[in-house]
């Protein structure tokens, strides 16, 4: 079997969640580590591993940069990342994955033909941020996009070979994220009762509270008595 050629990981890793009280996502611990740690041990055996959002901790040997501008939208975001990708494949992956595995990222990349080849998650949904893709043709695809845009919308024109993984009972789904108070709690429990992990130092975040709404009193008008 010939061996995979090297690649890249680009990971991104930006963005707040309002429904998670705004904290950065990645950074949040779902099995004793943080989510975006979990993303970089499955691509450990990148060339290079790139993480593309806002100053957060990461190993030594990992590169971030920020997408302009900043909290521009995962196109920006992937337009700034593939900036420093030197090899002709590039994995690109969302940084709050916290049951990604390795062996997932070297089924992916096994199976890479046309452009590229995403995960399709047992819903049929595409999962663009789980996927490997040919370098060259991602920085076409993401050349061409003007304005703010939709992920979906840049890919839908690629050849994009889709791969059902196999999830085996009990275990638990690598595109599994964290959107909401509820995810986070379930992936939690899911990471307790696999591996005893201890229960993580930051609680399940609060959805920020909506703001007040605007004063309908001219500026500096007191209200009558």
């Amino acid at each position: 079997m010939d061996p995979l050629p090297p690649y890249t990981a680009v990971v991104l890793a930006g963005g707040k969640a309002a429904r998670l009280g705004g904290q950065l996502k990645p950074q949040l611990q779902v099995g004793g580590r943080t989510m975006l740690d979990t993303v970089l041990a499955a691509v450990a055996d990148a060339e290079h591993r790139i993480v593309v959002g806002p100053p957060q901790p990461v190993p030594a040997d990992v590169r971030q940069v920020r997408e302009h501008p900043p909290g521009g939208g995962p196109v920006a975001a992937l337009r700034a990342g593939l900036t420093e990708v030197p090899t002709d494949v590039v994995a690109l992956l969302a940084g709050d994955l916290p049951f990604l595995t390795g062996a997932l990222v070297a089924e992916l990349r096994a199976r890479l033909t046309g452009d590229g080849v995403i995960a399709v998650d047992d819903g049929g949904r595409d999962q663009y941020l789980l996927g490997v893709w040919l370098t060259a043709t991602l920085r076409a695809a993401v050349a061409g996009a003007g304005g703010p845009t939709s992920l979906r919308r840049v890919m839908a024109p690629l050849s994009v070979h889709r791969y059902r993984p196999v999830v085996e009972p009990g275990t638990p789904a690598p595109w599994t994220d964290c959107d909401t108070p509820a995810d986070l709690a379930r992936a939690r429990a899911t990471a307790a009762t696999r591996h005893g992990a201890p229960p993580p130092a930051d609680p399940v975040p609060r959805p920020a509270p909506p703001a007040p709404p605007p004063s309908l009193l001219p500026r500096f008008q007191s209200p009558p008595d």
